[in-house]
């Protein structure tokens, strides 16, 4: 006999007069005269009021199994707060099926404990409704995501967990192999190299919901382990990765959010440089205005001799003129925090611009500042003077500090970014070093200057990015032995060296390798979009905090030292 016949939060008026069995927690009982108590009684799926007579042995977090009739509620005590709200359910009979002891918080939204307590007791923060809502959005999510790939003829393939060390950005976490002592396995950063051995193989279309690991900082959008969906095209190009993509994040937000008529329908594209030079990042946040205008040719003639810079860039606060001297004052200290060498911020008011800088400035420049930016009485402009990659970055931060809207807020807005650098800077030997996987594509139109001006070079990369976040990256890749060895020979990899790291990959690729792209974008994150949740460890059951730890399992902690001596491992003593 099933112990439920009924979940807590599903009783309407409709159901009055039935007779029901209810299971769930205790989240809170009222006494209502001597005997009588009000006893509500919580499930994933909601709230319901049970009326229990002698409830006196009932604690908050007892587990309770309570059979009892669904009756309306007395005129005037309905709960308009609860969708269960008109009805409670009386003449009960109540089991005790677990007692508790008191939680160390209270398990309410309203109560936010303190993070890492909640993550040591993690099994009782996710009985709260916000936990509850975020894994099951998860659940959805995941469940659109394969079927969103599946319709478009996707194959989902499971590649390893243990594989060989390769280079993907980040420290590799090592797994030491007991039958091969010395020699260590790495857990995958992602399934990179196998996706593409996959195309060599003929799949034609891979995808996976797959698990990575990655030995880097952690902040909110980043854990040790993380989900992705990866995907692979063969015979495919740029455009055709971001259709699919396209097709499946945006089908999988519109079937899970409450307004997927407010989900938009198409992508819209920016290349990397109009990004950096209009807001500063190459993952902007488009909900809102504040772009970064170009002022360098306005101040080309200046005596002011701090724009005498290769640089100079502004951007309009509307209303923020209202700004105190002490808040001014911060944010130039953030802004030289930041890099910058200063910050100018000048106050727009009915006759003109107000700001200690104004006086060394030409009335032509005060004038053509004012109309390249749009200044209105009220507003505050803030500019920066430097170097080109000083500017954005410090305007794009501030950007994001004055007007960037919570997670939440502003509805999505999802964004493809193309056209990456194939290089990111010069390593301290003159070598270009790669802004993503050494197997990226170059942009054909610029493939004659790899050699001669490494830096100008564009890939066939492209991110997606949503409200700010970036969701995302993928490419083309090579798949020529010629241009592979081009780019080899840029980053000074030999063949030997190329044999050594990525040997098995270059070896298939002698057997017929046909064109292809991807992409991989954080699970994670997308959730944590959809949720309007500022961090993934609201959306992840059970993560690591900010340190790396685990304060539920302690988690890392050291090994037994008869499994080090199997594995012909020896720690060394941390420094003292």
């Amino acid at each position: 006999m099933s112990l439920r016949s009924d979940y807590c939060g599903t009783l309407r008026a409709g159901d009055a007069g039935r007779r029901v069995s209810l299971c769930g927690w205790a989240a809170r009982r009222r006494e209502h005269g001597e005997h009588l108590a009000f006893v509500d009684l919580r499930d994933h799926t909601g709230i319901v009021q049970c009326v229990v007579d002698g409830a006196h042995d009932i604690r908050s977090e007892f587990v309770l199994r309570v059979t009892g009739t669904v009756q309306p509620r007395p005129e005037g005590t309905a709960n308009p707060a609860l969708p269960t709200g008109e009805v409670e359910v009386t003449d009960c009979a109540v089991e005790i099926l677990s007692a508790a002891a008191p939680p160390p918080f209270p398990i309410t939204d309203r109560t936010e404990a303190d993070e890492v307590l909640r993550l040591q007791y993690r099994y009782l923060d996710l009985r709260r409704d916000r936990m509850q809502r975020n894994l099951r959005l998860r659940s959805r999510v995941n469940a659109a995501l394969r079927s969103a790939m599946e319709e478009q003829g996707f194959v989902e393939v499971e590649t390893p967990m243990l594989v060989a060390s390769t280079p993907e950005g980040a420290r590799d976490f090592i797994v030491p192999s007991r039958l091969h002592r010395g020699s260590f396995y790495a857990l995958p950063q992602s399934p990179q190299l196998f996706k593409q051995l996959l195309m060599v193989g003929g799949t034609d279309r891979y995808y996976q919901v797959a698990r990575c690991l990655r030995d880097e900082d952690l902040r909110g959008n980043r854990q040790f382990e993380f989900m992705q969906l990866d995907a692979e095209m063969a015979f495919a190009d740029a455009e055709d990765v971001m259709a699919s993509i396209s097709a499946a994040v945006i089908g999988t937000a519109r079937a899970v959010v409450a307004e997927p008529e407010a989900v938009p329908t198409v992508v819209p594209r920016m290349t990397w440089h109009d990004a950096m030079e209009r807001y500063g990042t190459d993952k902007p946040d488009v909900r809102f205005g504040l772009e970064l205008v170009e002022l360098t040719d306005v101040f080309a003639g200046t005596e002011f001799k701090a724009f005498l810079a290769p640089c100079v860039k502004g951007l309009r606060l509307p209303g923020g003129g209202e700004l105190s001297r002490s808040r001014l004052d911060a944010l130039t200290d953030q802004a030289k925090g930041w890099g910058a060498k200063g910050l100018v911020w000048m106050r727009v008011g009915e006759g003109g611009l107000d700001s200690p800088v104004a006086r060394f400035m030409s009335d032509d420049e005060l004038k053509s500042l004012s109309s390249r930016l749009g200044a209105e009485p009220g507003d505050l402009l803030l500019l920066v003077a430097d170097e080109r990659p000083v500017v954005r970055h410090v305007l794009g931060l501030l950007r994001l500090e004055l007007g960037r809207p919570p997670v939440s807020e502003g509805g999505l807005h999802f964004l493809w970014v193309t056209e990456f650098p194939l290089f990111e800077g010069l390593d301290e030997d003159g070598r270009p070093i790669p802004a993503h996987h050494p197997f990226t594509m170059p942009h054909p139109e610029d493939a004659d200057g790899m050699e001669s001006d490494p830096l100008s070079v564009r890939s066939l990369a492209y991110d997606m990015v949503v409200n700010g976040w970036e969701l995302g990256s993928g490419s083309e890749r090579i798949h020529r032995p010629e241009m592979q060895q081009r780019v080899f020979s840029l980053l000074g990899i030999g063949p030997e060296e190329a044999k050594a790291r990525f040997g098995f990959l270059l070896e298939a690729f002698r057997y017929g390798a046909p064109p292809h792209a991807g992409f991989a974008f954080g699970v994670d994150r997308l959730v944590a979009v959809l949720a309007g949740e500022e961090s993934i460890r609201e959306v992840i059951a059970f993560p690591k905090t900010q340190s790396g730890t685990d304060p539920l399992t302690g988690a890392p902690t050291p090994a037994d030292g008869r499994l080090l001596a199997e594995l012909g491992v020896r720690v060394v003593p941390p420094d003292s």
